[in-house]
Protein backbone atom coordinates (compact mmCIF):
# COMPACT_ATOMS: atom_id res chain seq x y z
CA UNK A 1 0.00 0.00 0.00
CA UNK A 2 1.35 3.12 -1.10
CA UNK A 3 1.70 6.51 1.04
CA UNK A 4 -0.87 8.42 -1.57
CA UNK A 5 -3.71 5.92 -0.37
CA UNK A 6 -3.61 6.90 2.96
CA UNK A 7 -4.31 10.98 1.71
CA UNK A 8 -7.82 12.19 1.44
CA UNK A 9 -7.41 14.99 -0.67
CA UNK A 10 -4.20 16.92 -2.07
CA UNK A 11 -4.73 19.85 -0.57
CA UNK A 12 -1.05 22.07 -2.06
CA UNK A 13 0.18 20.09 -5.11
CA UNK A 14 4.06 19.79 -5.97
CA UNK A 15 3.26 22.69 -8.85
CA UNK A 16 1.65 24.64 -6.07
CA UNK A 17 4.34 24.54 -4.06
CA UNK A 18 7.36 24.80 -5.73
CA UNK A 19 5.72 28.17 -7.27
CA UNK A 20 4.89 30.07 -4.15
CA UNK A 21 8.23 28.81 -2.60
CA UNK A 22 10.29 30.66 -5.77
CA UNK A 23 7.85 33.50 -5.24
CA UNK A 24 8.71 33.83 -1.42
CA UNK A 25 12.52 33.27 -2.24
CA UNK A 26 12.51 36.87 -5.36
CA UNK A 27 10.78 38.38 -1.84
CA UNK A 28 13.49 37.59 0.50
CA UNK A 29 15.79 38.42 -2.02
CA UNK A 30 14.49 41.52 -2.57
CA UNK A 31 14.05 42.48 0.96
CA UNK A 32 17.59 41.12 2.18
CA UNK A 33 19.81 42.62 -0.88
CA UNK A 34 23.13 42.64 -0.08
CA UNK A 35 22.49 41.27 3.96
CA UNK A 36 23.81 37.81 5.21
CA UNK A 37 20.73 36.37 6.31
CA UNK A 38 20.72 33.91 8.64
CA UNK A 39 17.30 31.05 8.16
CA UNK A 40 17.02 29.10 11.16
CA UNK A 41 14.53 26.08 10.78
CA UNK A 42 12.37 24.37 13.02
CA UNK A 43 12.77 20.58 12.90
CA UNK A 44 11.93 18.22 11.46
CA UNK A 45 9.19 19.70 9.60
CA UNK A 46 10.88 23.10 8.24
CA UNK A 47 13.68 21.44 6.11
CA UNK A 48 11.95 20.76 2.85
CA UNK A 49 10.59 24.25 2.67
CA UNK A 50 13.58 25.72 4.12
CA UNK A 51 16.05 23.83 1.73
CA UNK A 52 13.79 25.27 -1.80
CA UNK A 53 13.56 28.35 -0.23
CA UNK A 54 17.32 28.90 -0.16
CA UNK A 55 17.90 27.64 -3.13
CA UNK A 56 15.22 30.13 -4.20
CA UNK A 57 17.23 32.65 -3.39
CA UNK A 58 20.67 34.49 -5.12
CA UNK A 59 21.48 35.57 -1.31
CA UNK A 60 24.45 34.67 0.84
CA UNK A 61 22.53 32.70 3.71
CA UNK A 62 23.61 30.37 6.51
CA UNK A 63 21.51 27.12 7.39
CA UNK A 64 20.92 26.76 11.74
CA UNK A 65 17.85 24.54 13.06
CA UNK A 66 16.32 24.09 16.01
CA UNK A 67 14.55 21.28 17.66
CA UNK A 68 11.18 21.94 19.23
CA UNK A 69 8.53 19.20 20.44
CA UNK A 70 5.05 19.97 21.00
CA UNK A 71 2.94 17.30 19.80
CA UNK A 72 5.11 13.80 20.16
CA UNK A 73 2.87 11.11 18.17
CA UNK A 74 -0.34 12.94 18.58
CA UNK A 75 -2.52 15.17 15.67
CA UNK A 76 -2.68 17.75 17.94
CA UNK A 77 -0.46 19.76 19.84
CA UNK A 78 -0.33 19.33 23.81
CA UNK A 79 0.69 22.69 24.47
CA UNK A 80 3.82 22.12 26.38
CA UNK A 81 6.96 23.52 24.34
CA UNK A 82 10.14 21.62 24.95
CA UNK A 83 13.89 22.74 23.51
CA UNK A 84 15.21 19.40 22.32
CA UNK A 85 17.81 21.35 19.71
CA UNK A 86 19.32 24.38 20.49
CA UNK A 87 21.15 26.65 17.69
CA UNK A 88 25.17 25.93 17.51
CA UNK A 89 25.72 30.05 16.65
CA UNK A 90 25.47 33.03 18.70
CA UNK A 91 22.66 35.28 16.36
CA UNK A 92 23.43 38.22 18.33
CA UNK A 93 23.49 40.96 15.53
CA UNK A 94 22.45 38.81 12.69
CA UNK A 95 19.54 39.34 10.73
CA UNK A 96 17.35 36.08 11.30
CA UNK A 97 14.48 34.33 9.67
CA UNK A 98 12.88 31.65 11.35
CA UNK A 99 11.57 29.23 8.43
CA UNK A 100 8.64 27.08 9.97
CA UNK A 101 6.70 24.64 8.33
CA UNK A 102 2.93 25.54 9.88
CA UNK A 103 1.68 27.73 12.29
CA UNK A 104 -1.70 26.78 13.98
CA UNK A 105 -1.87 27.39 17.88
CA UNK A 106 1.09 29.32 17.55
CA UNK A 107 2.38 28.89 20.94
CA UNK A 108 5.86 26.77 19.85
CA UNK A 109 6.45 29.87 17.32
CA UNK A 110 5.60 32.28 19.99
CA UNK A 111 8.02 29.99 22.34
CA UNK A 112 10.81 30.23 19.49
CA UNK A 113 10.73 33.96 18.72
CA UNK A 114 10.82 34.95 22.67
CA UNK A 115 14.05 32.69 22.92
CA UNK A 116 15.64 33.67 20.04
CA UNK A 117 14.67 37.56 20.53
CA UNK A 118 16.24 37.69 23.92
CA UNK A 119 19.72 36.82 21.90
CA UNK A 120 19.67 40.32 20.55
CA UNK A 121 19.52 39.31 16.77
CA UNK A 122 19.95 42.65 14.46
CA UNK A 123 16.10 41.68 12.81
CA UNK A 124 14.05 38.69 13.72
CA UNK A 125 11.34 37.38 10.55
CA UNK A 126 9.20 34.80 10.04
CA UNK A 127 8.61 32.75 7.73
CA UNK A 128 5.45 30.33 7.75
CA UNK A 129 4.87 28.22 4.94
CA UNK A 130 1.99 27.49 6.11
CA UNK A 131 -0.82 29.36 8.44
CA UNK A 132 -3.94 27.88 10.19
CA UNK A 133 -4.88 31.00 11.64
CA UNK A 134 -8.33 29.96 12.96
CA UNK A 135 -6.70 27.24 15.19
CA UNK A 136 -4.43 30.37 16.78
CA UNK A 137 -4.23 30.27 20.63
CA UNK A 138 -1.72 33.53 20.83
CA UNK A 139 -0.70 35.82 18.70
CA UNK A 140 2.53 35.46 16.31
CA UNK A 141 3.46 37.78 13.74
CA UNK A 142 3.59 36.44 10.22
CA UNK A 143 5.96 38.04 7.77
CA UNK A 144 5.86 36.19 4.73
CA UNK A 145 3.28 33.25 4.71
CA UNK A 146 3.35 30.53 1.68
CA UNK A 147 -0.77 29.85 1.95
CA UNK A 148 -3.09 30.10 5.05
CA UNK A 149 -5.17 26.48 5.17
CA UNK A 150 -7.91 25.54 6.69
CA UNK A 151 -7.74 23.84 10.45
CA UNK A 152 -7.51 20.37 8.97
CA UNK A 153 -4.80 17.73 9.36
CA UNK A 154 -2.24 18.12 6.54
CA UNK A 155 1.22 15.98 5.91
CA UNK A 156 3.48 16.35 2.97
CA UNK A 157 6.37 18.49 2.16
CA UNK A 158 8.20 18.25 5.47
CA UNK A 159 5.04 17.83 7.84
CA UNK A 160 4.11 14.45 9.46
CA UNK A 161 1.99 12.07 11.28
CA UNK A 162 4.13 9.98 13.60
CA UNK A 163 7.24 10.64 11.80
CA UNK A 164 5.96 9.35 8.18
CA UNK A 165 4.62 11.03 5.33
CA UNK A 166 7.38 13.80 5.42
CA UNK A 167 8.74 12.54 1.91
CA UNK A 168 5.25 13.35 0.14
CA UNK A 169 6.10 15.87 -2.74
CA UNK A 170 2.64 17.69 -2.02
CA UNK A 171 0.12 18.86 1.21
CA UNK A 172 -2.19 16.37 1.55
CA UNK A 173 -5.05 15.79 3.98
CA UNK A 174 -4.79 12.92 5.91
CA UNK A 175 -7.69 10.45 6.03
CA UNK A 176 -8.96 10.53 10.00
CA UNK A 177 -8.69 7.29 10.23
CA UNK A 178 -5.00 7.16 10.04
CA UNK A 179 -4.52 9.54 12.57
CA UNK A 180 -7.77 8.77 15.27
CA UNK A 181 -7.21 7.47 18.47
CA UNK A 182 -8.31 4.05 18.37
Amino acid sequence: MSLVDDIDEVMISTEQLQSRVTELGRSLEREYAGIDLLLVGVLKGAVMFMVDLARAMDLKVDLEFMAISSYGNEAVSSGVVRLIKDLDQNIAGRHVLIVEDIVDTGLTLAYIREMLLAREPASLRICALLDKHEARKTDVPLDYVGFRIPSRFVVGYGLDFAGTYRNLPFIGVLKPEKYAVK
